[in-house]
């Protein structure tokens, strides 16, 4: 956070990029980044852009704050130790409930993983925030900015039901 405070600025639908190396306690007894890491990983490129573009702030005076509803990811390649590595965030689009977010694992120009992520805002005084006011606040037209019919379509089918509604654990 403290690093993101003092890089440069970026709109909220340009991509954030932050270096990393791959160090001891990020590997996995087969010598390479762990996937749970990933995604810590992760959280921290969403908050940099979220803090570089000036949207981090806003939220948080707000009592606003992001929560992962959905997330996949695609391994092409390890990231062995001592490896470099540049993350890139970027904002896909919004929906009527969640903001859609890719991330990738880049190695000298050449994607080693990538993900998709959903998210969705809530408020610390209960409930979730809409969309039309997150963008409201962001400055942004979520009209305008739809994901791409496959992350719609991805998110249709990874759905969990509400938490008013039953889900029970039975293996069919």
């Amino acid at each position: 956070m403290i690093r993101s405070r003092y890089s440069s600025k970026l709109n909220m639908t340009d991509v954030g990029r932050m270096d990393f190396r791959v160090v001891p306690t990020d590997i996995d007894v087969l010598g390479h980044m762990n996937n749970g890491v990933y995604f810590s990983i992760m959280d921290l490129g969403r908050i940099d852009l979220m803090i570089r573009a000036g949207a981090w702030k806003a939220l948080r005076a707000k009592g606003w704050y992001p929560v992962m509803a959905n997330e996949t990811m695609s391994f092409r390649k390890s990231l062995d130790l001592w490896k470099k590595y540049t993350l890139e965030t970027r904002l896909v689009g919004y929906d009527g409930k969640a903001v859609y977010v890719e991330q990738r694992f880049v190695v000298d120009g050449e994607i080693y993983a990538s993900a998709m992520t959903r998210a969705r805002f809530l408020k610390s005084t209960g409930g979730t925030v809409p969309v039309a006011e997150l963008a409201q606040l962001l400055g942004a037209d979520a009209a305008t900015h739809e994901p791409p019919a496959w992350v719609s379509a991805w998110a249709a089918q990874v759905a969990l039901p509400t938490t008013r509604e039953p889900a029970p654990s039975t293996w069919d």
